[in-house]
Formats: C-alpha cells, structure tokens, sequence
C-alpha cells in the first residue's frame, strides 16, 4: 500500500518565471559581481512585457505559470498533444500549433508530465524554429528535451539561452557540459523544494502512518 502527501500551491510554475527573470534581469549574475567588487552594472536587460511566452503543456503549472506571465504583461500562447482552445480560454491563453509555438515563443516553457509520449518530445527540429533570441524553460523533466540537440544549440548560440532545473541524470554530473556554458541558468531540482511543502509533506507523511496504524489508511494511492 502506498499513501502519498498533499502540497502548497504551484511553486514550480513560480520557479519557471524565476528562471526567466534571470535572463531578463540578470539579477543573479549582477549580484555575483557586485559581491566579487565589480564597480557597477554591466548587462543591458529586457522587460518581460510584451513577449510572447510559449507553453508546451497547459495543465495545473503551465496554466500558473500562464497567469503570472500575463501578470507580467506576457502573452502566453500554448500547444500540447490533446489541448483545447477552450481549456487555453480559462488562463488567457492562445492554442497555436506546435510549431508555431517553437517559432514565436520568446520563452518556452515546458509543463508536461514526462511518459511515452513525451519522453525526446522537443527535438533538434524543434529548437532549429525558435529565435536566436528566444530562451527555453524546463522545470518539468530532462527526458523530455533531447539533450544533446539542446547542447548543440546552446553551444552554437542558436538561441540565446536556457534555464533548467531537471536533466537527464540527476545529480547532474560535475563534469557535466551545461555547467560550463555562459548562456544556461542552472538550479538543482528546485522546483518543489520550499518550506510550504516540506511542512506539508511530513505532516502528511506522519498522519499517513498513524492511519495505517489504526487501520483507516488516507490518501491510498495504489494497493496491492
């Protein structure tokens, strides 16, 4: 028998706009040099607003992360395999196709659940539509994005940048070449680890046991 725990909100979703804010602002990278003694800026920054931010899945964190782009002032546009122009109307955004989506995201986020369909989901020939400018989000699964093409086109700067939270391999092995390219923002697995959560998760953990003691299990997620 498996019980599983709840948890506080969205903030992987929160976390994804974190990583773009990054690129946008630097803000991280300033906070470096200024900390190493560097006199002053020297990054010149784009605003979110008025980009278009692409979402490759339009579930619970893509539709979060679809309502603080718009809070931003973003335009969110959307694809996956069974997405509708209807579900995309509840969170203000617009159903394209899958390419369009790669050609005009100046963000692409990704919010997929990694499986069968999606596992090498975004290929070479994906990345090959998106702007020279454009930066690519994945705070979902690494499998979902072809490794070594997203390497090839970071490498060769065919576009500007990516921000990631999940890989392949995790831990990401330290000799590992995304840690070495000045265009990719990297966090370790992040997008779940805040306090909120972590307060929910042993105070359900602890409840999961005291009810399996009593024999009145909660949450049951699978049974055998």
């Amino acid at each position: 028998m498996v019980c599983g725990t709840q948890g506080a909100g969205n903030p992987t979703a929160e976390l994804a706009v974190g990583l773009m804010l990054e690129f946008a602002r630097k803000i991280g990278y300033e906070n470096a040099r200024m900390k190493a003694g560097v006199p002053w800026q020297s990054t010149l920054g784009i605003a979110l607003a008025g980009k278009t931010l692409g979402l490759l899945g339009l579930g619970n964190l893509g539709g979060k992360t679809a309502t603080i782009g718009t809070a931003f002032g973003m335009k969110p546009i959307a694809w996956s395999q069974n997405l509708t122009a209807e579900k995309c109307s509840v969170v203000g955004a617009a159903l394209v196709s899958r390419e369009e989506l790669f050609r005009q995201a100046d963000f692409l986020s990704i919010h997929l659940v990694l499986g069968p369909r999606s596992r090498g989901l975004v290929t070479a020939q994906d990345l090959s539509l998106m702007k020279p400018t454009a930066f690519l989000i994945n705070t979902s699964r690494g499998p979902i994005v072809d490794e070594a093409a997203l390497l090839s086109a970071l490498s060769q700067r065919r576009i500007a940048g990516a921000g990631l939270d999940v890989f392949d391999v995790e831990p990401l092995p330290v000799n590992h070449p995304l840690r070495g390219l000045d265009n990719v923002v990297l966090t370790p697995h992040l997008g779940y680890v805040t306090l909120d959560n972590y307060r929910i998760y042993f105070r359900d953990m602890v409840e999961d046991i005291k009810a399996w003691l009593a024999g009145t299990p909660v949450r049951v997620l699978a049974a055998k």
